[in-house]
């Protein structure tokens, strides 16, 4: 198989390096009692792992923005203490990590979650000290996209986009990483399935953290 030849390599977080599932779908939960709408299920409620959550409240909860950044502030308010350590990181990640490592790579998180909960989690599970650069979330400095997000951990990192790749498990992440014009590997791990891929355009897709490793 041909190797590729990048140098560094750009991580989502959640459904990516761990699995999130729980403490985000019990936050959203909590966001739904107090705006006061009927709870969903954990089943219906999967499919909000992962993508900007303003984006899901408007498009997928039909809320106005004004009533999208009070569900995100309710949201927040349970993850913050309690959700985002309801999760865990998935079995093969540290060893990931750290063979990238010895391959010469520069490793970094680009996430729509909030910088400094992003921190929060990868400090808490010892796995912060792989990456260079840990860029999340940050509407107050205008970067509420995926795509402003690997824009930006790119220019902090002073890499070339020729140079670059990032590794994640929806469509949010190879649509983000197309639209700076990087290339993506979808994992199939996570979140996301062989069908959202190709459907999207995913560059590679990979089974499991090894078959990322193997890929360079």
């Amino acid at each position: 198989m041909m190797k590729i030849e990048k140098n560094t390599i750009l991580f989502d977080l959640d459904g990516t390096l761990t699995d999130s599932a729980e403490g985000v779908i019990r936050s959203a939960q909590h966001m739904q009692e107090k705006m006061g709408i009927e709870k969903w299920s954990d089943k219906d409620l999967k499919f909000i792992v992962g993508p900007p959550l303003i984006k899901t409240f408007t498009e997928d909860f039909n809320m106005n923005q004004e009533d999208a950044h009070r569900a995100l502030e309710f949201f927040r308010e349970r993850y913050a203490t309690v959700g985002l350590f309801e999760n865990k990181v998935y079995e093969g990640i540290p060893e990931m990590l750290q063979e990238l490592k010895k391959k010469g790579k520069r490793l970094a998180v680009a996430t729509s979650k909030k910088e400094e909960t992003a921190v929060r989690i990868l400090k808490h599970f010892k796995i912060d000290q792989y990456f260079e650069v840990i860029g999340g979330d940050n509407r107050e400095l205008g970067r509420d996209t995926k795509a402003k997000v690997i824009a930006h951990v790119m220019e902090v990192m002073n890499v070339s986009k020729s140079d670059v790749i990032m590794v994640g498990d929806r469509k949010f992440d190879v649509e983000g990483a197309h639209s700076v014009g990087i290339p993506c590997i979808a994992i199939e791990y996570g979140y996301g399935d062989r069908d959202e891929f190709e459907a999207c355009g995913a560059d590679y897709i990979g089974a499991t953290p090894q078959a990322v490793v193997n890929m360079f």
